[in-house]
């Protein structure tokens, strides 16, 4: 595969953290939400090791704040959701699914609930700032929806709480899992919750204003010296081992919650005012007919899955699904993938065949993902 450079662009805007970021020696970015995301440092494999090991921290200010503040705002956030949120608290982070009117996905954020009649929600990669915009105004909310200055910065690792400590004080090993508190740096007050996109362990600071950007990063690397931080990305292995999924990647507007795995996170009978609503509730009544799966692709290493490979019955042309992501794991000696399943070749254990660049793969479906 040839690699392209990327070309500057004020479209593609760098982020309060870039300087650092090329600092500490980043080889890869891709684009994500109209920001530079980090995607290697060393390299994956590299990357993935360090990750598993010791701590690192992640420029995620691509993870763009839509908020939602007003009167309307909680009527709102039903609005975008399957989950009922009428018992969030502030103080909360909630794994949200966003669908439209067909109850197709749009986005998997996490929603952070500031106060009663304020919200941050922390989007994947699409531009769901229209749609709630749109929202809004066709239903004449009283909400003002902007996208706030705000910019995530993510500490992940094994050594994660301990760095954190020693930036933020004690207080910050009291923060419960999707939870945050607010926390003094510099004068400052700082959003900072126990969150993040692996399945190491960690936390997201969501940096405002951006004039922080540069001493808390410097802080948290003098800090953690001694636990070998270093500057990292959400690392393509482990993600997929987890079975983290990418929007735009391994799920689309084409897919609902429940094919995504995501039923647990749907509240349809009581989520009343989701937009959505209707139409998952004829999903739940009849059921998926495919699903997302983790899979474990035999041979060597694979290619790089940029389009997706089909899922073949073994020894047919009979096509069964598709894998979306994949990569060799060093860990579990085996190539892992996220592929979406047919109903009847979703059960663990199942044999199919994935069409690879180099050919089909022998294939096993696993009851979950690949957690030591």
């Amino acid at each position: 595969m040839r690699n392209f450079n990327l070309t500057p662009s004020r479209r593609v805007r760098r982020t309060p953290f870039s300087d650092r970021v090329e600092r500490a020696g980043v080889e890869a970015y891709t684009v994500y939400n109209h920001m530079l995301l980090p995607t290697a440092f060393q390299s994956a494999e590299a990357d993935y090791h360090h990750l598993k090991r010791h701590v690192q921290v992640w420029d995620v200010s691509c993870q763009r704040q839509i908020e939602v503040r007003g009167r309307d705002a909680s009527r709102l956030l039903q609005m975008l959701t399957p989950r009922d949120l009428r018992s969030m608290m502030p103080g909360r982070c909630y794994y949200t699914p966003m669908v439209d009117e067909t109850g197709g996905m749009l986005n998997d954020p996490v929603t952070v609930k500031l106060a009663e009649d304020r919200y941050w929600i922390s989007i994947a990669d699409s531009d769901l700032l229209f749609w709630v915009k749109g929202l809004a105004y066709g239903f004449r909310l009283e909400v003002d929806i902007t996208e706030p200055d705000v910019s995530p910065l993510a500490v992940q690792g094994p050594q994660a709480e301990e760095l954190m400590s020693r930036v933020f004080g004690a207080s910050v090993r009291e923060i419960r899992f999707f939870r945050f508190s607010r926390l003094p740096f510099q004068g400052q007050e700082l959003v900072v919750a126990r969150s993040g996109y692996s399945k190491q362990g960690g936390f997201e600071i969501y940096l405002e204003p951006a004039e922080l950007a540069e001493p808390l990063w410097d802080a948290l690397m003098t800090k953690g010296a001694d636990l070998q931080v270093k500057a990292g990305c959400p690392n393509l292995i482990e993600r997929i081992e987890a079975q983290l999924l990418s929007y735009g990647n391994d799920m689309t507007r084409e897919n609902t919650p429940q094919e995504c795995g995501l039923g647990r996170f749907c509240d349809t009978l009581t989520a009343i005012g989701c937009v959505g609503r209707d139409a998952l509730l004829r999903t739940a009544m009849e059921g998926p007919v495919r699903q997302i799966r983790s899979l474990a692709v035999e041979g060597d290493p694979v290619a790089p899955c940029l389009d997706p490979w089909p899922l073949f019955a073994p020894g047919t042309t009979t096509q069964v699904g598709q894998v979306t992501s994949a990569a060799w794991s060093p860990d579990f000696n085996t190539n892992v993938a996220i592929g979406m399943v047919q109903l009847s070749h979703w059960t663990g254990g199942t044999q199919v065949e994935a069409e690879t660049p180099d050919g089909r793969r022998t294939s096993i479906v696993q009851n979950s993902a690949f957690i030591q």
